[in-house]
């Protein structure tokens, strides 16, 4: 593929390649939802320090949810040419897996608008799993954040998507 025919399918780049803000102006306001995952590996004993709440800066993962909240509202001020939205619901989910040893976090993010969310629930993803790093990091600073990924979105032009699992 050219060049040229990669630039026609990349909405944020104009005819020579510039960065820019892609035009919405046109589009309805439809419902739209994403669901973004990843995940924080730590060391059994790390996990146990954050689910007994034990940890020195507080609790985790309030911490990492209120983040995440936040994240998700601030998107367009983090990600250059990401649209502000009214942001209908955001929800944080944080699992402790013992078997990762580790956190699954996930973010939901609904809008009705007329653009999507994922970059918002992939932004509440990634600053939650911060927010953990940074919450233990005293206790455990090998921690991986991995597998940063969009699971699901639903609304727009586009239509539905879900990951392969």
């Amino acid at each position: 593929m050219s060049a040229v025919a990669r630039r026609k399918n990349l909405t944020h780049l104009g005819t020579r390649g510039q960065a820019r803000m892609v035009d919405v102006s046109g589009k309805p306001a439809t419902e739209r939802e994403a669901i973004a995952e990843g995940r924080v590996v730590m060391t059994p004993a790390t996990l146990k320090i954050v689910q007994s709440g034990d940890a020195k800066k507080g609790d985790v993962l309030g911490a990492a949810r209120i983040a995440g909240i936040m994240a998700a509202k601030r998107t367009h001020q983090l990600i250059p040419l990401c649209h502000p939205l009214s942001i209908a619901k955001v929800e944080v989910d944080l699992r402790l897996d013992a078997k990762l040893p580790g956190i699954t976090v996930r973010a939901r993010v609904k809008v009705a608008g007329p653009t999507g969310v994922e970059m918002e629930a992939l932004t509440a993803v990634a600053v939650a799993c911060l927010t953990i790093y940074d919450m233990v990091k005293a206790v455990e600073r090998g921690m991986r954040i991995e597998a940063i990924r969009l699971i699901e979105k639903r609304g727009g032009r586009s239509g539905h998507y879900r990951a392969k699992e």
